[in-house]
C-alpha cells in the first residue's frame, strides 16, 4: 500500500493503567520507519522484523523520504511474514517530515489500544525490542525509549563524535529543560501509546514536528510532555556495526538545531488547554 509546561513522569512500568488481557490480546504494532536511501539495509532488517511479528500484530511503515537507490523498490514488492506498507515522498524533506508523515499514516489506520514505534531503518536498532515495548506499554506507560544510557544499554560501537554528541546532548536536556528521568533524550527507537499520539496530534496539527533534522526526536518528547506521560526506558545496544553506508548525520547541523530548539521551547507558552 502507498500514500503518498508539565514534567514527564517516569516509572518502571506499574504507575499506568494496564491493559485488560482482550485488549492487549487485539493490539497492533505499527512500526514506522523513516528511509533515506537504505536499499541495503532494509532487507536484513525487514526479515529480522518479520521475525518477531506474530501474524497480523505488526505493520510496518516505510517512509521513502526521497531515496534515489531504489528504497521504494525494496518495499513496493512486499516482504514475507510482514504486513509492510510504503509511504513516499518524492523529494527528500529530511527526518522530521519522515516521521511525521509515518505518524500521520500510522494513526490513520491505528486503534486507540495499538502501539506506535518508530526506528531507525539502518539496522541498527535491534526489532526484539518491540516485544519489551509492547509490555512496557501494556503494564501502563505511554512512551518507552530503548535508551543507550540505562544498565544493559551500550553505543560502544558507535563512531567517537556521535556517541560525544548524544552523550552531550542528553546531559544538556536532562538538565536544561527537566525531562526528569529520561536518560537518552535523543533516541530515535522508542514506543508510544497510539492514543497519547492522536492527542497531541490533535493539539499540534502539522506542528507536531516542526525540526527537520535529528532534532526531531527531542522536538517529541518535550511536546509530548505536555500530556504528562508516563515514561520509561528499555536497555539498547546500539548496533552501529550493522550499518551499511556512511552515517546521513551532520554533528554541527545537529548541534546547531539543538540548540534552536532549546531556545524555541524555552520561549513557547505551554498549550492553552489541557492536553
Amino acid at each position: 500500500m502507498t500514500v503518498d509546561e508539565g514534567d514527564v513522569r517516569t516509572t518502571s512500568g506499574q504507575g499506568g493503567p494496564a491493559l485488560p488481557d482482550e485488549r492487549r490480546t487485539h493490539a497492533r504494532a505499527h512500526v514506522v520507519l523513516p528511509a533515506y536511501n537504505e536499499a541495503a539495509s532494509l532487507p536484513p532488517l525487514l526479515t529480522r522484523l518479520a521475525e518477531v511479528a506474530p501474524a497480523g500484530k505488526i505493520v510496518a511503515w516505510v517512509v521513502d523520504d526521497g531515496s534515489s537507490d531504489g528504497t521504494a523498490d525494496v518495499v513496493a514488492g512486499g516482504w514475507p511474514g510482514l504486513d509492510l506498507r510504503l509511504v513516499s515522498h518524492p523529494v527528500n524533506l529530511g527526518l522530521g517530515q519522515a516521521v511525521q508523515s509515518g505518524l500521520r499514516a500510522a494513526l490513520a489506520e491505528a486503534d486507540e489500544h495499538d502501539v506506535v514505534v518508530v526506528m531507525d531503518a539502518d539496522d541498527t536498532h535491534d526489532p526484539a525490542l518491540i516485544r519489551d515495548l509492547e509490555r512496557e506499554i501494556a503494564a501502563g506507560a505511554d512512551v518507552v525509549i530503548c535508551s543507550r544510557f540505562v544498565d544493559g544499554g551500550t553505543d560502544a560501537t558507535a563512531p567517537p563524535l556521535r556517541r560525544l554528541l548524544s552523550r552531550g546532548a542528553a546531559v544538556l536536556f536532562r538538565r536544561v529543560l527537566r525531562v526528569h528521568g529520561v536518560r537518552d533524550c535523543t533516541s530515535g527507537f522508542r514506543a508510544y501509546r497510539a492514543s497519547l499520539l492522536a492527542r497531541a496530534a490533535a493539539h499540534w496539527g502539522e506542528r507536531l514536528i516542526e525540526e527537520r533534522g535529528f532534532a526531531c526526536m527531542v522536538e517529541l518528547l518535550l511536546k509530548l510532555r505536555h500530556c504528562r506521560p508516563v515514561v520509561t526506558e528499555v536497555p539498547l545496544a546500539l548496533r552501529y556495526d550493522r550499518k551499511r553506508g556512511p552515517s546521513k548525520i551532520r554533528i554541527a547541523r545537529t548541534v546547531w538545531q539543538y540548540g534552536k530548539l532549546l531556545v524555541r521551547d524555552r520561549l513557547s507558552p505551554a498549550p492553552y488547554r489541557s492536553l
